[in-house]
């Protein structure tokens, strides 16, 4: 399917993550369709991403960011519009389960508001001028954290519970001006990080089997490249009338009934 995004200028935070998660796998998505990817993220990385797309003849940037940081945060801003003067699409992607519960500092609690929700809304103000020039629009990357907890990671579970609102408020806020506001709901992803923490466990596969019998559909983890193509189609012109709404690409995982589960 042609979802219409080719030229078009789309930033994404948080996409210099390891090859195979879900941001590098978002702007790869991004790339074959046409469109011009713009990463945000303090990981040098971004720089290889940018420099191999460029290379398949995409002009994709990479602006290095502190995203806790929204002094960083406007200044990349300000990089997006003398470069491309529009925004066509904002995916709010940064996020990091961090464990700050409450055996953590107040500062690492305070850090991780600003990291995973005080980030989106500097974003999106900074950009929002961008934004309004095309009537583009803006999807926020959620967590089923914020809908079911999950213990010992409040920090986390405040920014993504806040991330919501700020998704409704926002598609309230800009509904004036015709720009769309979304939000992802991911659960159990097969990502590096994912495999990465499965390792790190004494029982790991034993903890891994455990949690995929809860997934209902298909019993398997939620791709990155799913969420990817879901997060393309969102953003497209094939969604131009979805403002407001929490999509789950999750198997299920969240909402469905729980006789669904295996055992």
């Amino acid at each position: 399917m042609d979802l219409g995004l080719k030229g078009k200028i789309v930033v994404v935070t948080g996409a210099a993550g390891i090859k195979g998660s879900i941001g590098e796998t978002i702007i790869q998505h991004l790339a074959k369709e046409g469109a011009t990817p713009v990463i945000v993220d303090r990981n040098a990385r971004g720089f290889g991403y940018a420099e191999e797309l460029q290379q398949k003849g995409i002009d994709a940037s990479f602006i290095q960011t502190d995203l806790s940081d929204y002094t960083q945060i406007e200044a990349a801003s300000k990089v997006i519009e003398k470069k491309y003067g529009r925004v066509d699409a904002l995916i709010n992607n940064v996020g990091v389960n961090d464990g700050a519960g409450f055996d953590a500092s107040m500062d690492d609690f305070m850090y991780s508001l600003k990291l995973n929700m005080v980030s989106f809304f500097a974003m999106t103000k900074y950009c929002l001028p961008m934004i309004k020039k095309v009537k583009g629009n803006i999807l926020n990357i959620g967590s089923k954290v914020a809908l079911t907890g999950q213990g010992g990671t409040s920090g986390y579970a405040a920014s993504k519970g806040g991330i919501f609102g700020l998704t409704r408020e926002w598609a309230v806020d800009l509904i004036k001006y015709g720009i769309r506001s979304n939000a992802i709901v991911i659960a159990e992803s097969w990502t590096p990080a994912y495999d990465n923490w499965i390792k790190t466990l004494d029982n790991g596969e034993e903890k891994l089997k455990s949690i995929v019998k809860k997934i209902p559909l298909e019993n398997r983890m939620t791709t990155p490249e799913e969420i990817a193509d879901q997060c393309l189609f969102t953003i497209s012109e094939k969604s131009s009338h979805t403002t407001g709404q929490f999509i789950a690409v999750d198997g299920g995982y969240v909402n469905l009934d729980r006789s669904l589960l295996t055992e």
